[in-house]
């Protein structure tokens, strides 16, 4: 078996009245783009990781670290 995992992040724009919609109709897109080149969907998975603070420039323009979600979908063959 042989898997692949790609990134998915829907686009919403914020006058969107059905973000929900939205965001399944651009899923939709991405799973029948590769069922079209021989990949079955298995799931939508969540990776939690951490992303390192910054220093800036002499303190300006600087972030906290801070932990962030990202959506993987998986596909397999």
């Amino acid at each position: 078996m042989e898997y692949k995992v790609v990134p998915f992040v829907a686009s919403i724009s914020h006058t969107e009245k059905n973000k929900a919609y939205v965001a399944a109709t651009q899923l939709q897109a991405l799973v029948t783009q590769f069922a079209e080149e021989g990949w079955e969907y298995v799931r939508l998975e969540s990776l939690e990781t951490y992303i390192a603070g910054d220093n800036g420039c002499f303190g300006f323009g600087s972030t906290p670290p801070r932990t962030t979600s990202i959506s993987m979908v998986v596909f397999k063959k």
